[in-house]
Formats: C-alpha cells, sequence, structure tokens
C-alpha cells in the first residue's frame, strides 16, 4: 500500500526542500509520516507538561521506522478565566482547535497521527479534529495531577472562595488554598471535565488500554506516549485502521456506560454528541437517559465521592471500571491495538497492568497514611455507589429539548420540589443576590442568556458553588441555567436548557413567582404555577403563548469577532453546540433535493 504522503511528494515538489530546511533529512522524507498534535503551551498545568510526552512519542516514532512532526494549537484554562468574560470564550475554544487540527491534517497530508491533550475543551477538540483528518489516530491523554496537602483539590477552591466572601474564613486560609490547590501539573484531580474526557477517549476505543488518567508524572505516562508513537507507525502501514473503521455508535455507547459508571461531567453531554456528529453518529441527551438509566455508578472519586483522581489509576483506572461493567459492554467494537475491545481487557489481565497499578496505590497510602483498597475507590458492581447512572435529562414545558442535572452531586432532597422563580439575565446579577442573601429557601434561581448563541455557554461554578456550600440554601433551592456548569460543581444544579433563551426558549419566558417542579425520577422540569397558583397545563400553555407573543428578543451580546460567529452558528446545547455553518434544516432538505435526484437519473 502506498503511503498518503508519498503521493503528496510526488504532488508538491516543493514538499521535499521545504521540510529539509525545516530540520528533516532526506532519508525521514521516505518514512512514514506521522503528525504528532498537542495543546502544549504554558496556558495551564494540563497542558505544561506535554512537550515531554510529545518527544516521548516522536521517540517511538523514530524506533518504529516513521518520523514525526510537532503541531501545536494550545488550549485555555476554564479555571484562570473564571469568573470573568474570558470563560465565554472556552466552549468556542472547542471549535477552533478542531478547525486547525482539521487545517494542519488536510493542508499537508500525514500518513497517521497522534494527539496529546489533557482538559476540558482540549481533549474533546483533538477528538473532533482527529475525526475530521480521519487518518490512523491514537489519543495520548496528558494524565491527572496529583492532590494538594491533606488531599486538597482545585475544585474545593470555590467552596473557600464562597466562604471566604461570607466571612466564614480568613484571607490566610483562602491565600492557603490557592497556593497548594495545584501541586504540579496534569488535569485538575478530580472528575471534572478534564478527566471524564480523558476517560471517554480510552473507553471509545482511540487510547492505548490503561493509559487515561495516569499521574502526569507517573513515568508509566511516558512509556505510553512512546507505545502510542509506534502504535501510529504500524497503524499508518494497516488497511482499516482510519477512526472511521473503528468507531460506532456502539462505541459511543460503551463510553456512555463508562461515563454513568464514574458518575462523569455534565458537560460530556456537549462533548460526546459533537464528536460523534463528526462521525455522521446521532448522539443525544436522550441516549444518555437511556443507558444511565438503571446503570451502576461505581467511582469514589470527587467531586460527587471521596478521593482525588490520581485514586482512579491506582485501582486500575478505565479497564478496571469496564471488567465490573463487562456485561453491559459491546466487546466486539474495535480499537486503536487493532483488536477487539474485549481482547483488550482479556490482555491486561495477564500482563501485570493491574499489578503495576496495586503498587501505585500502596505508595499512595503510604504517602497519606491511609490503608485504601482497589474496592474502596472503584466499587464492585455487586456494591454500587448507585443504581440509576449519575445524570438525568430533565423535559417538560420549561426544557422541551431538555436539560441535564447530575443527580449523584444533587441533595435528596431536591429530587421532588416545586419551587418559585427568581430568574436573572446574567450570571453576575445572580451571584450577587446570592451572596446577599436575597435568594431564599423554595426559590428556583434562573440564570438565562447564558446558552450558545447568548454569550457562548460560560460555566455558572462560582454561582452554584455559593449555592452548594451554603448549608441551608444548598439543600433548599435550585440553579436552572441555558448555560453550564464545571465538572466540578456539585448541588441541586440544571445546566443546558434548551432550547436557549437567545433562542425564545421558554426559560426566556419565566417570571417571578412562577412555579417551577423538579421531578428527577420521573425526569420532569416544568412550570406548573403563575404567580404562585397552581394552573392546570392548559393554563399554563395559554400564559407562555401571551409572553411569547410579548417576547423581543435581545440584541446578541458580541457583534464581531469569535464570539459572534459562536452565537451564530452553534447547535442548540443539547445537540452538542457544535457549528451548524447555516440552518441545518435547509442543508437536510438540499441533501434530500440531491438524493431524490439522483434516484430519479
Amino acid at each position: 500500500m502506498e503511503l498518503n504522503s508519498q503521493k503528496l511528494r510526488r504532488l508538491a515538489p516543493e514538499c521535499d526542500p521545504l521540510r529539509i530546511g525545516t530540520g528533516w533529512r532526506p532519508e525521514d522524507l521516505e518514512k512514514p509520516q506521522i503528525m504528532i498534535e498537542s495543546t502544549f503551551g504554558d496556558s495551564h498545568p494540563g497542558s505544561g507538561h506535554l512537550d515531554r510526552l510529545v518527544e516521548a512519542v516522536r521517540e517511538g516514532v523514530r524506533e518504529a521506522g516513521g518520523f514525526g512532526a510537532r503541531y501545536f494549537c494550545t488550549d485555555i484554562c476554564d479555571g484562570e478565566s473564571q469568573g470573568t468574560d474570558g470563560i465565554n470564550y472556552s466552549l468556542a475554544s472547542r471549535e477552533m482547535i478542531a478547525n486547525m487540527i482539521e487545517i494542519h491534517a488536510g493542508a499537508t497530508p500525514f500518513d497517521a497521527g497522534v494527539y496529546l491533550a489533557s482538559c476540558d475543551k482540549g481533549m474533546p477538540a483533538n477528538l473532533m479534529g482527529l475525526a475530521r483528518a480521519n487518518i490512523p489516530s491514537v489519543v495520548v491523554p496528558g494524565g491527572t495531577m496529583k492532590a494538594g496537602p491533606d488531599l486538597l483539590t482545585l475544585e474545593q477552591l470555590g467552596m473557600y472562595s464562597a466562604r471566604y466572601q461570607r466571612g466564614e474564613i480568613d484571607e490566610e486560609k483562602l491565600a492557603w488554598a490557592k497556593q497548594n490547590a495545584c501541586p504540579g501539573c496534569g488535569a485538575c484531580s478530580f472528575i471534572g471535565t478534564a478527566s471524564t474526557m480523558q476517560i471517554m477517549a480510552e473507553a471509545l476505543g482511540l487510547a492505548l488500554p490503561g493509559s487515561a488518567l495516569l499521574p502526569a508524572d507517573s513515568p508509566d505516562l511516558l512509556i505510553y506516549a512512546k507505545r502510542a508513537g509506534a502504535a501510529a507507525v504500524a497503524m499508518a502501514e494497516t488497511p482499516g485502521m482510519r477512526p472511521s473503521d473503528l468507531i460506532t455508535a456502539e462505541s459511543f455507547e460503551n463510553a456512555i456506560l463508562v461515563h454513568a459508571a464514574v458518575s462523569g461531567s455534565t458537560n460530556c453531554l456537549l462533548h460526546l454528541p459533537a464528536i460523534a456528529h463528526e462521525f455522521g453518529i446521532e448522539i443525544t441527551g436522550d441516549t444518555f437517559d437511556r443507558l444511565h438509566r438503571n446503570a451502576r455508578y461505581l467511582l469514589d472519586i470527587r467531586p460527587a465521592g471521596r478521593w482525588p483522581a490520581e485514586c482512579f489509576y491506582y485501582a486500575g483506572g478505565v479497564p478496571a471500571i469496564m471488567e465490573e461493567i463487562r456485561d453491559s459492554l459491546h466487546l466486539d467494537v474495535m480499537t486503536v491495538t487493532g483488536r477487539t475491545l474485549g481482547e483488550n481487557l482479556d490482555e491486561l489481565r495477564g500482563n501485570g497492568f493491574y499489578e503495576r497499578c496495586r503498587g501505585w496505590l500502596s505508595e499512595f497510602n503510604d504517602r497519606y497514611g491511609l490503608s485504601l483498597s482497589r474496592e474502596d475507590i472503584i466499587r464492585p458492581y455487586e456494591r454500587p455507589l448507585g443504581t440509576d447512572g449519575s445524570i438525568a435529562v430533565l423535559k417538560g414545558n420549561l426544557a422541551p429539548e431538555g436539560a441535564v442535572i447530575k443527580h449523584t452531586a444533587c441533595p435528596k432532597e431536591m429530587f421532588h420540589a416545586v419551587l418559585r422563580a427568581r430568574p436573572f439575565d446574567s450570571e453576575e446579577e445572580c451571584l450577587d443576590a446570592v451572596l446577599k442573601h436575597r435568594v431564599q429557601k423554595g426559590d428556583a434561581v434562573f440564570i438565562r442568556y447564558e446558552g450558545p448563541k447568548g454569550s457562548g455557554m460560560p460555566e455558572m461554578f462560582y454561582t452554584s458553588e455559593a449555592i452548594s456550600s451554603d448549608a441551608e440554601l444548598g439543600r433548599s433551592i435550585a440553579l436552572i441555567t441555558d448555560g453550564r456548569f464545571s465538572g466540578a460543581s456539585t448541588g441541586p444544579v440544571i445546566g443546558h436548557c434548551s432550547p436557549e433563551a437567545a433562542d425564545g426558549g421558554p426559560i426566556a419566558l419565566v417570571e417571578e413567582g412562577d412555579l417551577i417542579e423538579i421531578d428527577i425520577p420521573a425526569r420532569r422540569l416544568a412550570i406548573v404555577g403563575i404567580c404562585g397558583e397552581r394552573k392546570t397545563p392548559e393554563e399554563i400553555d395559554a400564559v407562555l403563548e401571551e409572553r411569547r407573543a410579548r417576547f423581543c428578543p435581545r440584541a446578541p451580546k458580541y457583534q464581531k469577532g469569535v464570539l459572534a460567529l459562536f452565537a451564530r452558528l452553534a447547535a442548540s446545547p443539547m445537540k452538542g453546540a457544535y457549528l451548524t455553518y447555516g440552518n441545518e434544516k435547509e442543508q437536510k432538505d438540499d441533501i434530500n433535493s440531491e438524493n431524490q435526484g439522483k434516484g430519479k437519473e
């Protein structure tokens, strides 16, 4: 089989001299050419260490007889931009990184790719980008940072900040938390969006078995990176190893079942549908809800559990989770190893993987004076933490397309509730009201116009932390938004409410004093009363129609630049907020017309 890169050399005579000028040797030009794409940069701990992994990949490529070329597109950090308008760029950055990967791979064809990322948008962006490039591809997850003193991890900082603003702790205690929450590189040490998406990369079969969420300073991570480089060379020379050859709807179902077992971030409901969309596969909130129902939730890792994320690997990582839910998985799906998922799991049982993990757990126990066992971290299937997955998709007249709640992080008191609506049109207004106690028990606090078209769909992190860290409010009110939440968020928080307010969704029509019903077991989110009085569904519909007739759409918040483009083209939150590049209905109609024309011919 002729390699893609060799075809390019014949078509573009300038290619050889330009690559020689870059530092390639003439003999390198004949080798399988591997694009090594990473989010390396000094932007945050999740990407600051990836250069070491890139060099390990290059070494693996070189030893396997290939040549590796480094490409970079750095991601930004939600944590560093949290609480400012900078957070509005976060979700849009996913699309831009995916676009750059498409450009890198499309402008200068390669024979295979290795993709390295750690964090919230960088990892899903690379998964979207590799689907577009569609050359044989291996993902290297960048790992997790270790916990700080007293097992301090970054998701606790929102709680410290809220307590400081309420006068419960002094500035010295807050400064201690800030200076110790991130002791090194890697994704934040909890099952937030970054950790979740690393796990998803392996669960989809796009990363080497056992490679997700190792401690970032682990020598094992460098070994996996080197192996990934060698694997990419082998895949380049093997037919049928493109992502489109490997990934199926069943691959995504496996990933969602793992998501349920680890109590993954709600942001995964944005990212997996967007990644699936690139493969031409439809994954919706309903898919998540169907697979989470009756699924076992097994992982005792923060923010829903007790331990930092490094413990996930010490307990056996993704393979150990998959072994516990093995009977529910599609074991015949193909992976980047060239073998099925079932074959990969069988091999790990005999190659010393779990023994190495136990050794790391022993070191962790010695470091902190603990005596944790694997079962303390990943519960056996027979003794789960929960039996209904970890998220629910709620629907009703308030969210006809759906809204998302992580019920494993929600107080049981809020599983059934009727609350009074307190709508706010920005997070800043709402956070001020919460911190100054203008929000009372029994309120349903709304933050709207924060969806993709409203402001880029930022996280409502500080407001959710202010509520969940308040002993009284955290169990007696709910926060509902068309924005999203951090993977670290806990408490009675409901996001992705669709259609969003900027699209004229019912959330834009909510008024002070409306009665809002939340019923998580019934998957219901609805307006059930007006001005504090219960009404029939027909009466509610009539009121909403009257309000809709008076509704005036707000002018877009951003009139130029990336966020204006994102607002104009983003799909709804429950579809994944990917860029639609115009009216999707018109595109489908055009495709249908073309197909009908072909049929007549």
